[in-house]
């Protein structure tokens, strides 16, 4: 079964059509980008998938099980998180706390047993912060707990993202535009975290993003959109020499050979 499927959906904002029967599969344990020009409806459909924006035709399954009437939070719970093309963290919290907010979304705590101070609520914060430091260190930001978040350099921060968003024991990871902004150096070492995810957690990962050269190594499967429809799927070799994608996307000198 596949992990995540899309079925014929649509979006309209005010009569205008952001999305059109966009209809795809997503295996598990896989890595699927979904490219195409600015305006080509990748973010909402992102947005679809989490619960911001609810279809206006279509549905989502996760799993079998359908997302429609889902909230945010509930999505989150279920195993979908995400992260965001503009980063969205808690600046002056540090390093630690910043990952330990992704660790509550599956605490059972609640303000009342906080303040009652129940045993087994002490039991899950230290639970939480193990967890957390683990996440650091598998992103290699272990060093810098205590440092606030807005300090790190932008290619930490976008580790950071990430690691939070495992916080959430998610089974599907959606990044939007991770690599966007960063140097080579750190686009290689995004690369190498993103398949050491897929490889150590065993998770769904979908990205959107703009570095062909990334999304040509990385993904397995490829989703091309453009005004808001699916113009072409498969894989890096497929896209490449697919003379819709040249013309809408690519262009002929997008991904060096």
């Amino acid at each position: 079964m596949p992990m995540l499927q899309i079925k014929d959906l649509g979006k309209n904002f005010a009569g205008i059509q952001a999305l059109k029967d966009v209809s795809l599969s997503v295996e598990p344990n896989s890595i699927t980008a979904f490219i195409g020009p600015n305006g080509a409806g990748k973010t909402t459909l992102f947005n679809m998938i989490t619960g911001v924006y609810p279809p206006s035709t279509g549905e989502i399954l996760l799993e079998g099980k359908s997302l429609l009437g889902c909230k945010p939070d509930e999505i989150s719970r279920r195993g979908i998180a995400r992260t965001f093309q503009n980063i969205r963290l808690f600046s002056k919290m540090t390093v630690f706390e910043n990952v330990l907010v992704g660790c509550h979304n599956q605490l059972k705590t609640n303000v009342l047993t906080a303040v009652l101070g129940l045993p087994f609520t002490k039991k899950e914060e230290n639970i939480a912060e193990k967890e957390a430091y683990k996440l650091l260190q598998f992103v290699g930001l272990a060093e810098s707990l205590n440092e606030e978040a807005g300090n790190l350099s932008y290619g930490n921060q976008r580790k950071l993202e990430i690691a939070r968003a495992l916080a959430t024991k998610p089974r599907i990871l959606l990044l939007d535009e991770p690599a966007a902004g960063m140097n080579p150096r750190e686009t290689r070492e995004l690369t190498d975290l993103i398949l050491k995810i897929r490889d150590e957690f065993k998770l769904t990962l979908i990205l959107i993003e703009h570095d062909m050269k990334l999304v040509m190594k990385l993904s397995e499967h490829i989703i091309v959109l453009d005004h808001g429809e699916k113009i072409a799927e498969g894989n890096s070799h497929d896209i490449q020499n697919n003379p819709k994608v040249i013309e809408a996307y690519l262009g002929t000198g997008a991904v060096a050979k």
